[in-house]
């Protein structure tokens, strides 16, 4: 009988583009969070070898592309198991939607696999071979709020915080992140300046191309999982990326500062909102600067959501999902609702706390 999980998509809150690499990644900073928009996964293993990938979307690979495939490749062999894996990828969120849906069904793949076989890797073994695959890949084995650094794969967990109405709009549009990397490498050299090549671990896995859920599960503080290498220096207009990259660190410090003994089970009050709150101090997604010149529907987009009473609307990841965070569940389906009638598909939903994100993954 198959193993089913549902996969879960993110939003970035803030997204601060740094300095190239030797190795050709950017540094990166931001704010992971996981929102209740989903794929369903679906493994088993059955006699044979080989991986096999099922899926009714065209634009899904079933090839050894798919970043299902590559992890359950490399999972397998970590665990010395045997047998033919076949996974059913249910397709409900976006291709190239910045929403993280090809990561997503990769770890929930990995967190199957291991329920299938009733065997299990080591934390630090599953990060590292997540952070192989894809830079978005290991924040959802911690899920809820998590900070991102290096390339995206150096993730922290930040304070557990109560869930926020969410509105995710999806538009018909495909936005590829390895040309929004150029784009942004022009607007970093000037213009004309070649933009060197970089690895498809950034391009957000390629954009898919419960006991034993319990070691995956982490809270509170702020550890880091996986390295973190050099960087180099550019220069962006009047501000340089080490700069800019700084000034976020310093917004999301003071943030988290203002958190200080701020217990998780929040009541009503200020601290209702403490995820509005870091939205609040500036943090923006540097990805909107060249996308939004190519893609003006999708500044609209957002205009819509802000007139619809967001306290914050962004681009999550290279796009072209955009999101509103709303101070209610109602102003958010009213907002969605605003949406579809102008033609843009678009729902309601939330943001998932830590605990959600893993209770509701297997239920």
């Amino acid at each position: 009988m198959p193993i089913a999980l549902r996969s879960f998509a993110k939003i970035n809150l803030g997204l601060c583009i740094g300095p190239l690499r030797p190795e050709g990644f950017h540094q990166l900073r931001t704010v992971y969070q996981t929102i209740g928009l989903h794929d369903v996964i679906r493994l088993q293993i059955v006699r044979g070898t080989g991986i096999e990938i099922r899926c009714e979307d065209p634009r899904v690979p079933k090839d050894q592309s798919n970043t299902c495939y590559r992890i359950i490749e490399r999972a397998m062999d970590a665990l010395k198991a045997r047998g033919r894996v076949v996974i059913e990828i249910e397709k409900r969120l976006p291709v190239q939607g910045g929403l993280g849906g090809a990561s997503g069904n990769a770890v929930a793949s990995l967190l199957a696999l291991e329920l299938a076989l009733k065997k299990e890797l080591p934390g630090a073994e599953k990060l590292r071979i997540a952070a192989e695959v894809g830079s978005d890949l290991p924040l959802f084995l911690i899920g809820g709020t998590v900070l991102g650094v290096g390339r995206g794969e150096e993730v922290y967990p930040l304070v557990d915080l109560p869930a926020v109405a969410c509105v995710v709009a999806l538009p018909e549009v495909s936005v590829s992140t390895p040309q929004a990397f150029k784009d942004w490498d022009v607007c970093l050299c000037g213009a004309g300046a070649p933009a060197r090549e970089r690895p498809a671990a950034q391009e957000e896995s390629s954009k898919q191309n419960p006991a034993k859920l319990r070691s995956a599960r982490t809270g509170g503080g702020a550890r880091p999982h996986t390295g973190i290498g050099p960087h180099t220096s550019g220069k962006l207009t009047a501000s340089a990326p080490s700069d800019r990259m700084n000034l976020f660190s310093f917004r999301l410090s003071a943030w988290l500062s203002s958190l200080s003994g701020v217990p998780a089970s929040i009541g009503r009050g200020r601290a209702e909102t403490p995820l509005l709150d870091l939205v609040r101090t500036g943090i923006e997604n540097d990805f909107e600067k060249v996308v939004f010149p190519k893609y003006p529907e999708l500044r609209e987009i957002k205009s819509v959501l802000q007139d619809a009473g967001a306290v914050y609307a962004s681009l999550s990841g290279s796009g072209s999902a955009i999101y509103g965070l709303f101070k209610s569940g109602n102003q958010a389906k009213s907002a969605a609702a605003i949406l579809t009638k102008k033609g843009t598909p678009a729902v309601a939903t939330t943001t998932l706390t830590r605990p959600q994100y893993w209770k509701m993954m297997s239920d």
